[in-house]
């Protein structure tokens, strides 16, 4: 006899998930153990990794980080990035100018990168987070499979925020060839450095499980 769904406490045209089979998977090696708790971690049996149903205070810690990122993005656009001195003439550039001032001269391809990874990829980043975080809070199943695919943009993009800075050290190096000219990294480059390892770690610390629990009503809340 096969029970029925409303018998079995699973939803129709669902697959049981791990948990309701008392099972829990290991992010690091992959091993699929018995489950001892629902919210207490436990060492994983083949690579003594903690294994957890879902990341301990995710949505918390991950709007704290994208928060702080926030935070210190303001002063990475308003402090200068970097010190220039040719021919006796100084300067200092924020992530901005130094964008126009590459373009004016005709590098356009490293005016086009800074540009990118200076302001659209931090802005899109912080855009894409808290979408994800605010429907996920509020248990929305609205485009959960969108919303994952832009999960795994977001973490994919997260790789490349870096080019402004390895951009500003490249240009640091070949001015150095250059006699009577110097240039030197400021604060404002600090800054930008935080906000790319802060919104980095707020995406590592979303579990994006949660935009599926809201399938369910008898899951737990994180």
């Amino acid at each position: 006899m096969v029970d029925s769904p409303a018998a079995s406490g699973s939803e129709p045209h669902r697959r049981p998930r791990a948990h309701e089979l008392g099972l829990i998977g290991c992010p690091t090696c992959g091993q699929v153990s018995p489950r001892r708790g629902m919210f207490d971690s436990q060492a994983c049996p083949r690579c003594g990794a903690p294994m957890h149903h879902r990341k301990p205070n995710s949505i918390v810690r991950a709007w704290a980080l994208l928060i702080a990122g926030l935070i210190c993005y303001v002063p990475a656009n308003l402090y200068p990035v970097m010190f220039t001195q040719m021919l006796g003439q100084r300067a200092e550039s924020t992530i901005m100018n130094g964008v126009i001032e590459f373009w004016r001269s005709g590098a356009w391809d490293i005016a086009a990168i800074i540009f990118i990874a200076s302001v659209a990829v931090p802005c899109t980043k912080f855009v894409a987070m808290a979408v994800l975080l605010i429907t996920t809070q509020r248990r929305s199943t609205w485009a959960q499979a969108e919303r994952s695919r832009l999960y795994r943009f977001v973490e994919l993009i997260g790789y490349w925020s870096m080019l402004d800075v390895v951009v500003v050290a490249l240009v640091a190096a070949l001015v150095k060839f250059r006699q009577l000219s110097d240039i030197e990294p400021r604060i404002g480059i600090l800054f930008f450095g935080m906000v790319v390892i802060l919104t980095m770690l707020s995406a590592m610390s979303f579990d994006p499980r949660l935009i599926w629990d809201a399938e369910t009503s008898n899951e737990p809340s994180h």
